[in-house]
């Protein structure tokens, strides 16, 4: 390690030991990136007056026991633009976010309930269209929205719809699932191929013109973690990579577990089609909203078996290894490159793709 690169490290340490002030004075787009910026607000504001032991683990949901069962509750807003784009839209969206954030605790998703904020003048023929997704969604999931709330606001006050959905269920397998769980020698392992979401988005709203057909990945997940948990109830953690992308979360594991994960660039499943148009918007695929993808982070001696298992599922045919725990330097991650350097592969910072979910 060149002495370079050693003194950025040391720098990073130093900054990771201070506490969280929010520089600016007014909320910006950066603020709901899922990268550094939010995490700021997170811990500067909402976790600062919210703070209890549920919510300091800071997981995509809170797991919490009611008479000896286990139960996972997670609530998400989406605001994507445009409504509907190749491979989705908001409304099945906001079905898919919310179960599988509640995989991540290895919870089989229950009941939903939906908050719709309307705006005046929206196409009702568009909300037909997206509750009808939402309905089908559910359906194939095998869970019920029981229960939700709508409100408008006058035109110009909001962009046609937002919906914000809460979800709750139950974990049934034997697990321990934690970002502080994670151990030097543990492998992490991708269910597949990153970035179609947030490049489909792109391709939505005119900004990228391409020969190639990417859909969004959008898929709820909980089949899929259903059948690795049955033969690996070891797994450290679980996370879905959506806002801020694969990266962010490494990051946020990284530094839950207080570790350093190492990634492998060429061992990344990334199709050529979302590679080329990420060059073309000038961002890092890695950085790129996923609605469809899972990160499991596994005791290396169950890693064969896991990879196996997700390959056996449709969404997990292009799962791979790309990378593995170690010790130092503690809370990085370092991407390896395939001519063999290293360099820091931070937390998002700014927001490349606003409104991507």
């Amino acid at each position: 390690m060149s002495e370079g690169f050693s003194n950025v490290l040391r720098q990073i340490e130093k900054l990771k030991g201070k506490p969280v002030r929010l520089r600016e004075k007014t909320i910006t787009m950066a603020h709901g990136a899922g990268g550094k910026a939010t995490h700021n607000l997170i811990a500067a504001v909402f976790l600062e007056a919210f703070r209890n032991p549920i919510l300091e683990r800071l997981e995509d949901q809170a797991s919490f026991e009611i008479d000896s069962k286990k139960l996972a509750l997670t609530t998400d807003a989406f605001t994507v633009y445009p409504h509907f784009f190749p491979g989705g839209d908001i409304g099945c969206l906001s079905v898919h976010g919310t179960i599988n954030d509640l995989a991540t605790a290895g919870a089989r998703p229950l009941f939903l309930a939906a908050a719709f904020l309307l705006e005046e003048g929206l196409p009702i023929e568009d909300l037909q269209r997206i509750v009808a997704s939402m309905a089908e969604a559910a359906q194939k999931s095998n869970v019920q929205i029981v229960t939700g709330d709508t409100k408008t606001v006058q035109k110009g006050k909001g962009d046609g719809i937002y919906i914000v959905t809460t979800g709750i269920g139950i974990v049934e397998h034997s697990v321990n699932l934690s970002t502080k769980n994670v151990c030097p020698g543990d492998k992490v392992i991708l269910s597949g191929t990153v970035g179609e979401h947030g490049v489909a988005v792109m391709i939505a709203r005119g900004n990228l013109e391409l020969e190639g057909e990417i859909e969004s990945d959008t898929a709820p997940l909980w089949e899929m973690v259903d059948s690795v948990l049955k033969v690996c109830p070891q797994i450290r953690c679980m996370r879905d990579p959506t806002r801020g992308g694969v990266a962010t979360v490494l990051n946020e594991i990284a530094q839950s577990s207080q570790v350093c994960i190492r990634v492998y660039d060429e061992a990344v499943p990334i199709r050529p089609e979302v590679r080329g148009a990420c060059e073309i918007l000038g961002i890092d695929p890695l950085y790129v909203a996923n609605e469809g993808k899972m990160l499991f982070v596994v005791p290396p001696e169950d890693a064969d078996l896991v990879l196996t298992t997700l390959k056996q599922h449709p969404l997990g045919k292009e799962a791979a290894i790309i990378g593995q725990v170690e010790d130092e330097p503690k809370g990085i991650v370092l991407l390896e490159t395939g001519i063999g350097g290293s360099r820091v592969l931070d937390m998002l910072t700014g927001d490349p793709l606003p409104r991507i979910c």
